[in-house]
């Protein structure tokens, strides 16, 4: 079997354990370890402590692909654990361990991903019914938690349904089963099939027959009910394990109605197959077919219990193979993402050159500057346009960047918030947007357009930030922050009075235009006016815009709004930012000593300050912290 270039790192993060394996090849799995998270500070210390007990001599190359599947929702960037304390930024944790691609998914996820790839030895069939194929096919396990997903046939593959289906309200189904909840109810405000069917939920259960019985038993943790139901015949853990059993046939049927998983159901986590022939003769059949009208409908759906050991870490592998497989056939780079979007704004020379760099940008890369004409059936010159018109200097800085991005971590992705959502998950789906957006454009920066910038406000007998409507605060930001380096600036927000300020400007001035689309006719008058007093025009805006081709230097900010709000939301966010950067590279190269205020406190400053501390401008002393350069207006 064929060896990857370099080993890949899988891990199975659970609220208990953190099991980590090198894949070597395809299904060829290697050092493979398990380690309590108890034991590690967090989610990075745990690899490390991995990592450090490797040696990578016997495995190849340094490892740099990686997937995680855990135990928890993953959307944008942010990872919280459900059921441990352990949160990280994917994109962070990436270059942390010097990765090039970093895949997170959910668990269970990731175990859904692995059913395909399941042999017959790796499943044990419970009951009746026949799997129709293809069709889709459910999936729930329990564990540390009650984890479901399902898998839905698309053509030649699959497509992963990641739910937090283990969350749905419990629903009893007899006097045994209503007294279980009533006992729940004395400590838990919302009791789901999670807070039963699991580890926990095994103890819960032990704790609530123990009232119904009315017998004297100690609490037990969920091994030792296992251990002594299956080993000691105890009776009270025996009748644990027949509720157990019987609600996660219930569980499981509801699930099947619900998806019409007529592919079958499929039982993993760490608590069933440790069961054996006992969850067999268990309840859980009896009750999963136990559906009123439609018991003919679930009877024909068969049940299996997945026994292979690492069907989780073949399911990451599937879905980090398959992003490796999409970054190397259409590379998602944030270069090329850009080239999609602008293709309506080039000319129809510049437009042959995106269509080639979109078809072959790996011969792109390696290509002089005339073999990318002649393979576009253009000139030269229309090369060097067309990367200019991406806020690329020139064709090496275009390479640059499409370099970076042929290999990359999964993007970050846009989430939708919708009328359901509580004010907890609002809040965490805008700052996630917020930080998605933040990171794809932090990976358009470019060094040399910022550097120009900068120089260009070093050297400016004044500067002027033009900006309209709801982008006016930046404007009016970036005037309070150059005021406090006691550089002569204004902001202007009002038309009128933009093009009055426009028609003052002179050779040695810097006019500074803040605009999302770049499109704004009031905007680009300004442009015209403050180049045709001779001064230079630094723009804020997004690739492709008419604004970004007439500025002398435009500092590019792509992203996604729903303009259906008519506010700005995310891009005002990114246009402060990027305010930020100018104002620190400013304030660095005005006195590059005051990087050493970065290690003082700002109770150091304040106590500065209530001594009287000089400024060395009328705005501020270039002394204090540059950190409180990026907060912004109050």
């Amino acid at each position: 079997m064929p060896r990857f270039d370099s080993p890949r790192l899988l891990a199975d993060i659970g609220g208990t354990y953190a099991r980590f394996a090198l894949e070597l090849g395809p299904g060829e799995f290697a050092q493979m370890a398990s380690l309590r998270c108890a034991d590690h500070a967090d989610f990075h210390a745990a690899v490390r402590a991995y990592l450090g007990g490797l040696s990578l001599q016997d495995v190849g190359a340094q490892i740099a692909h990686a997937a995680i599947a855990i135990a928890n929702p993953v959307e944008g960037d942010r990872v919280r654990m459900t059921n441990y304390h352990w949160q990280f930024s994917i994109d962070e944790m990436r270059q942390r361990l010097g990765l090039d691609t970093l895949v997170v998914v959910n668990d269970f996820t990731a175990l859904a991903m692995a059913l395909p790839r399941l042999a017959d030895v790796d499943v044990r069939q419970v009951g009746g019914g026949q799997a129709r194929r293809p069709s889709v096919i459910g999936l729930l396990g329990a564990g540390t938690g009650l984890g479901v997903s399902g898998l839905i046939p698309a053509g030649e593959g699959w497509i992963a349904l990641g739910t937090e289906g283990g969350h749905v309200n419990f629903g009893p189904r007899d006097e045994r089963e209503m007294d279980i909840l009533k006992f729940a109810w004395k400590t838990l405000d919302h009791v789901s099939y999670e807070r039963l069917i699991s580890g926990a939920g095994l103890e819960l259960i032990h704790r609530a027959l123990t009232a119904r019985n009315g017998v004297a038993a100690e609490p037990l943790l969920a091994p030792a009910i296992t251990q002594r139901a299956l080993e000691d015949g105890d009776a009270l853990c025996l009748e644990t394990l027949e509720v157990f059993c019987g609600l996660l046939g219930t569980a499981a049927a509801n699930l099947a109605v619900t998806l019409g998983s007529l592919g079958g159901i499929y039982i993993g986590g760490g608590i069933v197959p440790r069961l054996g022939e006992y969850f067999d003769r268990s309840p859980f059949r009896k009750r999963f077919e136990d559906k009123g009208r439609f018991h003919d409908y679930v009877s024909a759906i068969p049940t299996f219990v997945i026994t292979a050991e690492n069907a989780t870490f073949k399911g990451a592998s599937a879905i980090l193979e398959n992003q490796l497989r999409n970054l190397q056939a259409s590379p998602g780079s944030a270069i090329l993402g850009q080239i999609r979007r602008a293709r309506s704004e080039l000319s129809p020379a510049e437009l042959r050159v995106a269509d080639l760099v979109l078809a072959q940008p790996r011969s792109v890369l390696n290509d002089p500057i005339a073999e990318i004409a002649r393979a576009a059936g253009v000139s030269q010159p229309t090369v060097i346009r067309f990367c200019r018109s991406l806020g690329c200097e020139g064709l090496s800085d275009f390479k640059l960047r499409l370099a970076s991005g042929l290999t990359g971590t999964v993007p970050v992705t846009h989430t939708q918030v919708n009328i359901n959502d509580s004010m907890l998950e609002l809040g965490a789906k805008v700052l996630g947007n917020t930080a998605s957006a933040i990171l794809q454009v932090r990976s358009h920066l470019n060094r040399d357009t910022i550097d120009r910038a900068i120089d260009l406000l070093l050297s400016a007998s004044r500067i002027e930030f033009f900006a309209l409507g709801h982008y006016g605060v930046v404007a009016q930001d970036a005037q309070f922050k150059f005021l406090r380096f006691g550089m002569p600036c204004g902001a202007y927000t009002d038309p009128r009075l933009q093009l009055l300020a426009a028609d003052v400007l002179r050779e040695g001035d810097v006019a500074v235009v803040v605009s999302s689309g770049g499109r704004l006719p009031e905007l680009l008058s300004v442009v015209e006016k403050a180049q045709e007093r001779g001064a230079k025009v630094v723009a804020i805006t997004a690739s492709q815009s008419p604004l970004a081709k007439k500025a002398d230097v435009a500092l590019i900010v792509d992203h996604v709004e729903d303009i259906a709000t008519h506010l700005p939301m995310v891009s005002r966010i990114l246009h402060l930012l990027v305010i930020d950067i100018l104002a620190v590279g400013v304030a660095m190269r005005r006195n590059p000593d005051s990087i050493a205020a970065l290690t003082h406190g700002a109770e150091d400053d304040e106590a500065k300050a209530g001594r009287g501390a000089t400024t060395a401008a009328p705005g501020v002393s270039m002394a204090s912290p540059l950190a409180r350069l990026t907060s912004h207006s109050r």
